[in-house]
């Protein structure tokens, strides 16, 4: 009779925090895509005689996310110097947190949905602490030489760590997710994905059903998507089971092991290290940080509304539930939404502005929402169809202009005599001229055939080339009618 057995995943998730500069110095911040070893100094290179200063806007964003993920941020914590040598670490150690964290405690609600989006159930996963780090380099390998990167050293980073509470891979992903847009919604982090600017390492282990004691873990290294998460946990998870059908029993310790994204399988790279291993003890050139409960208090007071309050918010507005996740997972498209909609004040007019057109011709020209016009530019439009200026059919050709050229709405309506008609006698001539034009639509009409009238009004819109207000079209008709 084989044993029913439980999976049990807890997770350490690296985010780094969206400051101008890294966290001991004033190197900038930004580092993607810049050649190898320009945004470097004396003091993040680990030069004999350099000393870190730490960043104050990291530690706030640090306090934000922790308030955020409803931890107790702790009235006095310090850094701690973690040694282990490895190349893309050039002062031979960390600095990070070990006894006294930033903050300890807090949890995260997330909900888990099947491939078809419908909702499978409703979880929480507890927060063990969340504590400040700064990062190592980036090693790339090529052949049998590894060419290091020190740009991303020293930036700042927080490290979350769960709970064990996660069941499976896909609540694992579920809550990295959540997490992510937490993060984005307080700004403590892009947490962008492509850029490596949120990684995880997870660990997991099996248990038989209804135990209570944890067994040996397996933890899987550096995964920087939540594609690799999920593989890597579903590969080491039926792994594990076939171990214990085996052995009879559990991993005897703790491994390491890192996920090979090619192959789509985890390798073994060695015993799990211990805290003895990193010889942690206090950073001798740092002062411990204190807090008051009026800095906290403070800090609190700045806290956005988090991810769960905004799609509610969104939802008020008509909106359905997956347009407002797509929101809220999309910082830059909602700072457009948001502007439209303040604009308008017509949340149905700025999904249709926003989600449906603007996204429509950014896929068909592939690119990205950081190609799209910006928010002015997104509002200028949005007026000039409130205002009628331009028709609404006139304005979607305008925003397809615009993602094509990065023109704004007032060039293009300029450039290709866009500008609606509505004028009322510009409109009245153009209305006699179509009654004129269509005598059989007008009978058709006065016998009671109301769309009779959608035949005149095509019309003055084709001589037009669409530009006449069509509500003043209609408006005028009716009256001509009725004399």
């Amino acid at each position: 009779m084989s044993t029913e057995l439980e999976t049990i995943i807890g997770l350490e998730v690296h985010a780094q925090m969206n400051t101008k500069t890294k966290m001991f110095c004033s190197c900038d911040n930004d580092a993607f895509g810049k050649a190898p070893n320009t945004t470097v100094c004396p003091v993040c290179m680990g030069h004999p005689g350099t000393l870190p200063a730490p960043n104050g806007e990291a530690v706030k964003k640090a306090v934000i996310a922790a308030l955020a993920l409803k931890g107790t941020v702790n009235a006095q914590n310090h850094f701690d110097r973690k040694h282990y040598f490895y190349p893309d670490l050039p002062c031979g150690f960390q600095i990070s947190q070990y006894d006294f964290p930033l903050a300890s405690g807090g949890t995260v609600s997330f909900v888990v949905r099947d491939d078809s989006g419908q909702v499978v159930n409703e979880e929480r996963c507890g927060i063990t602490r969340l504590h400040m780090e700064n990062d190592a380099g980036k090693l790339t390998h090529r052949g049998s030489k590894t060419l290091c990167d020190y740009n991303r050293a020293g930036t700042p980073l927080m490290e979350i760590v769960t709970e064990p509470d996660l069941r499976s891979p896909e609540e694992a992903v579920a809550f990295a997710q959540e997490l992510r847009r937490i993060l984005i919604a307080v700004g403590a982090s892009d947490a962008d994905m492509f850029k490596g600017m949120m990684r995880f390492d997870a660990s997991i282990s099996l248990r038989e059903k209804g135990a209570k004691d944890l067994n040996p873990r397996s933890e899987i290294k550096n995964l920087n998507s939540f594609k690799a998460l999920e593989k890597a946990l579903k590969y080491e998870e039926k792994r594990l089971r076939k171990e214990w059908e085996k052995n009879g029993g559990p991993l005897p310790r703790d491994i390491t092991v890192g996920w090979m994204d090619e192959e789509e399988k985890t390798k073994m790279l060695r015993e799990k290290e211990t805290a003895d291993d990193y010889r942690y003890f206090p950073e001798p050139d740092i002062p411990p940080l204190t807090f008051t409960k009026e800095d906290i208090e403070n800090i609190r007071k700045e806290l956005p509304a988090l991810p769960q309050e905004r799609k509610k918010q969104y939802m008020d507005l008509g909106l359905d539930e997956a347009l407002a996740v797509q929101l809220i997972d999309q910082p830059e498209l909602r700072r457009i939404f948001d502007a439209v909609y303040k604009k308008t004040n017509d949340a149905k007019r700025s999904s249709g502005l926003v989600l449906t057109q603007l996204l429509g011709f950014l896929k068909a020209e592939e690119k990205e929402i950081s190609d799209a016009p910006g928010v002015e530019a997104m509002v200028e439009l949005a007026g000039k169809i409130g205002s009628g200026t331009i028709s609404a059919n006139a304005g979607k050709d305008v925003l397809e202009k615009m993602v094509q050229t990065g023109k704004t709405a007032s060039q293009i309506i300029e450039e290709e005599g866009m500008q609606q008609i509505s004028d009322d006698s510009a409109i009245e001539t153009l209305v006699l001229k179509a009654m004129d034009s269509n005598p059989q639509a007008i009978e058709s009409f006065k016998k009671g055939k109301e769309a009779a009238l959608g035949a005149i009004v095509g019309w003055v819109m084709k001589e037009s080339k669409g530009q006449a207000n069509p509500a003043k079209v209609n408006e005028i008709l009716r009256k001509q009618l009725e004399n």
